[in-house]
């Protein structure tokens, strides 16, 4: 039990690699807050923990892009269970284009949910365990976009790589209180939007050098890692989970 007595805030955790660390965290002893913008996937991933683990698991529906709400769930959480341990800033939205054309309303929506809902839920995070005097883990989402070029993703690669700049930064003003903040960056995931398309297990098992994409259990056995106690000492830092991608960088066609 990992976990055990640790609060653990995830947002966007409603399915795919946020709901599959929910779990990860809830078995390990860990009570969860999970958000997801959609009220039937909070209630149901809410619902499904549940039926893992007898309440350890609390839903709670909203916009992770919205600077006020990122204020409310931890608050909320304060409220409900007295501490907040562990934060990950899991939500995040993808909205390809072609540079040339790309909407400014597109890129917006992008920056406004990937970088300023992550930004300031740190923020908001952070303060409640500064004040707490116990420290605390902080971890952020990235992506193997932020490292290398992909077609159409030129708005959501720049928010990516900025996620892994802000966990450096915050090393700073965050370690002397004893909060680690970290990112970690999945490439091709197994999850229900990828598996829409039909063509995408094919193509990444052909194209990733380790033979298949990852599952979500792959992204969340590193994200349970960077924060539990065995990874106090490691801040500022990004781990790719990508099955060796990003070193051929084969482009999906």
């Amino acid at each position: 039990m990992l976990f055990k007595n640790k609060v653990a805030i995830v947002t966007g955790a409603g399915r795919g690699i946020g709901f599959e660390i929910c779990k990860q965290l809830a078995m390990e002893g860990a009570t969860i807050l999970l958000n997801d913008l959609d009220h039937a996937l909070t209630s149901s991933a809410t619902a499904a923990i549940n039926m893992l683990r007898k309440d350890s698991c609390t839903g709670m529906e909203g916009d992770a892009g919205d600077i006020s709400f990122t204020r409310e769930i931890v608050a909320f959480a304060v409220e409900k269970f007295g501490h907040v341990d562990i934060v990950i800033a899991n939500a995040g939205i993808t909205l390809f284009g072609d540079f040339f054309t790309y909407p400014p309303e597109s890129f917006i929506k992008t920056m406004q949910v990937n970088l300023a809902g992550t930004f300031f839920l740190a923020q908001s995070a952070a303060c409640q365990m500064k004040l707490q005097q116990s420290g605390g883990s902080i971890l952020f989402t990235s992506s193997v976009t932020g490292h290398q070029a992909h077609k159409n993703l030129a708005a959501y690669g720049m928010s990516k790589a900025a996620l892994e700049m802000l966990a450096k930064s915050l090393v700073i003003e965050l370690s002397q209180y004893g909060i680690n903040v970290n990112t970690i960056a999945p490439g091709a995931t197994l999850t229900e939007r990828t598996m829409e398309d039909p063509d995408y297990r094919e193509t990444w098992s052909r194209i990733t050098p380790m033979g298949r994409p990852a599952f979500v259990s792959d992204i969340a056995n590193a994200a349970l890692f960077l924060v539990s106690d065995k990874a106090k000492h490691i801040t500022g830092q990004n781990l790719i989970i990508d099955g060796g991608w990003t070193s051929v960088s084969v482009s999906p066609e």
